[in-house]
């Protein structure tokens, strides 16, 4: 009988014991909240205003206790998605994993048309605005630097005060079909020049046919600059 109590206590502290080691839904969430403002603070410094709040994480919850501090990472991008998740992860004996849900609002500094765009302009500074938006609205991102986007050509009709993304703009063609160019065929520091015809318009970096002016030879070559096509050797 004496046994019997015995082993039944032995019991009941192993398992209360357990219960209490187990890591809490309370112990998650500040492992979130702690990540969120680390990452508020880191985008503070850089003039960008976070702000958030965490899923709910049920109370009743079942995990192992955790001997190494638990990790947190996004799983998604902040900076183009309003919600993204958060990965919880313990990394010890008994590892385990689970997301939490958040809302994250990121507000900087952003360009916006000053006015209505058509398509083919090509923007100048006075198109431009740098307003306070809510940078994670847009899954397309936005821009921030003006000079990175002086003489591009916008793609299609852009509103008045729309924000600038990366899709709304294109290079501007570097040579257009019928201009006269120079054809450089290269083989490494060795290179002869002769001029040519465009077939088509592109952009530096695109590929283009050209017509050797002098032996009326078609051959395909890589835009390396306004006017300027290299073929290989």
């Amino acid at each position: 009988m004496r046994t019997t109590l015995l082993v039944s206590l032995l019991i009941m502290s192993a398992l209360t014991n357990s219960a209490l080691a187990q890591t809490t839904a309370d112990e998650i969430r500040l492992a979130a909240k702690s990540f969120l403002d680390d990452f508020a603070r880191t985008q503070a410094e850089e003039g960008y205003q976070v702000t958030f709040e965490t899923g709910n994480i049920d109370s009743r919850i079942n995990l192992a206790p955790c001997t190494a501090p638990l990790a947190v990472e996004f799983t998604g991008d902040p900076w183009k998605s309003e919600h993204p998740s958060v990965q919880v992860a313990c990394s010890g004996g008994r590892p385990w994993r689970m997301f939490v849900t958040t809302t994250v609002t990121i507000n900087g500094p952003a360009l916006v048309a000053a006015r209505p765009f058509g398509r083919g302009e090509r923007i100048t500074q006075d198109m431009l605005e740098s307003r306070s938006v809510v940078v994670n609205a847009s899954r397309r991102g936005i821009i921030t630097d003006a000079s990175l986007v002086q003489g591009m050509v916008v793609r299609r009709p852009v509103n008045s005060g729309s924000v600038l993304t990366p899709d709304l703009l294109e290079a501007p063609d570097a040579v257009s079909r019928g201009d006269h160019v120079i054809i450089t065929a290269r083989s490494g520091s060795f290179a002869v020049r002769s001029r040519g015809k465009a077939l088509a318009n592109a952009s530096v970096g695109e590929q283009v046919m050209v017509q050797n002016l002098a032996s009326s030879r078609t051959i395909r070559g890589n835009v390396t600059a306004p006017g300027h096509v290299e073929v290989p050797m």
